[in-house]
């Protein structure tokens, strides 16, 4: 039943696993109160006890005092009223003697002393005073063994309560930390039954987040809202699979589509600037050519939707030491002819040792979107410089170029998917806004990051920081 309990809700589970945890402290307490009350009541009879002994051993002392001075007395007056108070005296001491002797088990000087009373009952029969005088010097002197006899009886009783209350106090020390480590152990166990199901949740976050093929088993039992958080999370991965699924789909049967007419253009267009259906005057032409070259850029366009989708779907870069220099170059000779049609100079630097801890793939990617987003956004017949250098652990990847400066406000989302800035560009096309989206995840997955710049010697400035290679 406890266990159902713990498992159907997180506000069961935590009071059930606050009551447990609190079992060994109430345990402790109460028998804290029992060793306190037993410790009271053994006190509070040693004192009455220890208060009597002295009591009884006051009178008994006062009672020798006067029996010794009637006895001398009747020797000297051998009055029989005075026989009689002696008696009576003596009597009354033997009794107090017995009552003290069995309240303090019977110390060694009591028979001595009853023997000492004993020769002193025959009082009346003593004529020499040399005789009294050594009995009665060896009934007081019983009596002062009596009293350092009990004097030892009570210091030993005290010794034996202060060991009890030593072992009392050792026994609950111990008590108290087996008590308390049991109480720990009981907070830990009922920890694990609530962090259990919080790290399977997280396992699954972790798992939905790194695209994982598949995900742990569901869980059979947990409390209710845990296992609540769940279920949502595998549909929600369920959800993520199917729209992927369909997102793949879409742009696979986009660019299909938008191929095939666009390879239609293409053809009829080429037909066209052959002359192979007849000549074109000079307007002719010109549209023509603005036809062909609208085709490219839409082609460029369809190209890097499909690389974005590609990028997507590269989870696990191959990392490996890159000679920089080369692969800025063939950027460069890639973007060559579109260089020239705007008057702009490509400018590198970089040393041809300088190494790179990265993917081949990805870095010609953040490479040729830095450089075509400079193009496109900077003044023409102005000049485009890329430099590369060694910072410590890091390599420093800066494309600067002249324009218009990129607006505070655009800087946190200009690197977000289909988020582009206000600025037209220089060849009045509309871009998907996915060249720096793509630089980004480029340089998260071979982690390195991306920022703008703001220097002195350019408008525009992205730094890419990469991890040096070996």
């Amino acid at each position: 039943m406890v266990t159902s309990l713990q498992l159907r809700s997180i506000r069961q589970l935590v009071f059930i696993s606050f009551f447990i945890s609190l079992v060994p402290l109430i345990t402790l307490l109460l028998q804290s109160q029992r060793d306190f009350s037993k410790v009271s009541q053994i006190t509070e009879q040693n004192t009455l006890f220890f208060v009597g002994i002295a009591s009884d051993l006051q009178g008994l002392l006062n009672s020798g005092l006067d029996l010794q001075r009637l006895i001398k007395q009747y020797q000297v007056l051998k009055e029989p009223q005075l026989k009689a108070i002696t008696e009576s005296l003596i009597l009354s001491f033997s009794k107090k003697l017995d009552s003290l002797c069995i309240n303090v088990d019977e110390v060694g000087e009591c028979s001595s002393l009853r023997a000492a009373v004993t020769t002193l009952n025959e009082f009346h029969s003593f004529n020499d005073s040399l005789v009294v005088d050594a009995y009665l010097a060896r009934f007081d002197q019983s009596l002062e063994n009596l009293q350092l006899d009990i004097g030892n009886f009570v210091d030993k009783k005290v010794i034996e309560q202060q060991a009890f209350l030593a072992d009392m106090q050792k026994r609950q020390t111990w008590s108290t930390g087996g008590l308390v480590v049991l109480s720990l152990s009981f907070i830990l166990f009922s920890a694990q039954l609530i962090a259990k199901p919080v790290r399977k949740l997280q396992t699954v976050i972790r798992a939905i987040a790194s695209s994982s093929s598949s995900l742990p088993p569901k869980s059979v039992s947990g409390p209710e809202e845990l296992m609540a958080v769940e279920r949502d999370l595998f549909w929600l991965n369920d959800r993520l699979n199917q729209l992927e699924k369909v997102r793949v789909a879409l742009l696979r049967h986009a660019s299909h589509e938008l191929k095939t007419p666009l390879a239609s253009i293409k053809e009829g267009c080429a037909i066209l600037s052959e002359n192979l259906v007849g000549n074109l005057n000079e307007a002719q032409i010109e549209v023509l050519s603005l036809l062909d070259s609208s085709a490219e850029r839409l082609n460029l366009l369809i190209e890097r939707l499909l690389d974005y989708n590609a990028l997507l779907q590269q989870a696990e870069p191959e990392l490996d030491n890159l000679l920089i220099k080369p692969i800025l170059d063939d950027c460069a000779k890639h973007h060559r002819l579109i260089l020239q049609q705007n008057n702009q100079k490509l400018q590198i630097s970089a040393k041809s040792s300088l190494t790179v801890l990265s993917d081949a793939d990805l870095l010609r990617r953040i490479v040729d979107n830095l450089v075509s987003n400079a193009i496109a956004y900077g003044e023409q017949n102005s000049t485009i410089r890329i430099d590369a250098k060694s910072h410590g652990d890091d390599i420093w990847l800066t494309v600067k170029n002249q324009g218009k400066p990129i607006a505070l406000a655009l800087r946190g989302e200009i690197f977000e998917p289909f988020k582009r800035g206000g600025d037209k560009r220089n060849d009045k096309v509309m871009g998907a806004g996915l060249g720096l989206s793509i630089v980004a995840d480029c340089a998260r997955l071979v982690g390195g990051t991306i920022n703008i710049e703001d220097v002195k010697d350019a408008d525009v400035c992205f730094k890419v920081v990469l991890p040096r290679g070996k």
